[in-house]
């Protein structure tokens, strides 16, 4: 008898402690719950986090929160959604305000995608001339292509913009380059992207109202002055190139939200269909 008395004791401890514990998480949950009414979710993930971490065997209150848990992430990706299409309006109004001002050059037949250049920098504008010419695709992929024209080769590979106060900024050598003759006269070109050009675009960008000097480099060197023109060229590419690169970003990460709140959908479809058989 006395053995039974314990047992029965030690039995209704546990059920009392197991209680306090549910107890205990719901009041966590109940937080959770408060803070997601008020869209703040963040907290509610934290609060859900911690009964898993605090309250192992609150098996109850667990489950509650896990269902509770993905009615947070749909309304944190929409959320995140009504975000990014405010940012994507505010991106396509920027865009739609300047895109006239550039010359898009694409060939239908043979181009998915074209490219954004300055007026002054169009190829039948510069036939003959040394300079860099500056290009934005329709994705926001910018970049540079230095171009030689002269009487003997010089085999350039890269170029080197100085401004007046000695400091400069260098390609590394271009990974797509190419020479050709037209009635004697040398064609060279180099191609250098945003990001793999030794932050020559950026450094002619933050230096545009200044003086800048051009040196091409390969077997022999040849040195030239930017034009105010070219100068202004590289800027306004520039910018553009910016907001076409955001526009990019923001679909990706539109993308990414509408795959989350599918995932999140798909994963509330199989606990309704589990449901039944748990009862």
């Amino acid at each position: 008898m006395k053995k039974l008395t314990i047992f029965f004791c030690g039995t209704l401890a546990l059920a009392a402690c197991g209680n306090g514990i549910e107890k205990k998480a719901n009041e966590k949950l109940m937080v959770a719950q408060a803070a997601y009414e008020r869209g703040d979710y963040e907290e509610a993930k934290s609060q859900i986090d911690s009964i898993k971490i605090l309250y192992p065997k609150a098996f109850e209150a667990r489950k509650a929160g896990q269902a509770l848990m993905l009615d947070v992430e749909t309304k944190a990706q929409q959320k995140t959604l009504a975000y990014l299409d405010s940012a994507l309006r505010a991106k396509t109004e920027e865009f739609n305000a300047i895109k006239d001002k550039f010359i898009l050059e694409k060939d239908a037949e043979y181009q998915q995608v074209g490219n954004y250049l300055w007026p002054t920098q169009t190829v039948e504008k510069n036939m003959h001339r040394s300079f860099l010419r500056f290009q934005v695709d329709e994705l926001g992929k910018m970049s540079m292509t230095s171009i030689y024209c002269g009487s003997g080769n010089i085999h350039h590979v890269g170029v080197k913009v100085i401004a007046p106060d000695g400091s400069f900024a260098e390609t590394p050598a271009s990974k797509d380059s190419y020479e050709t003759t037209d009635m004697n006269e040398k064609i060279e070109k180099a191609d250098y992207k945003l990001g793999e050009d030794g932050n020559v675009i950026g450094f002619i960008n933050f230096n545009k109202d200044k003086n800048i000097r051009v040196e091409f480099i390969g077997d022999r060197s040849y040195k030239t002055t930017m034009s105010p023109t070219d100068r202004q060229a590289a800027a306004n590419v520039y910018e553009l190139a910016q907001i076409l690169s955001a526009i990019q970003e923001i679909k990706k990460e539109q993308e990414a939200a509408n795959l989350k709140i599918g995932f999140i959908n798909k994963k509330k479809e199989r606990k309704a269909q589990e449901e039944p058989t748990d009862k």
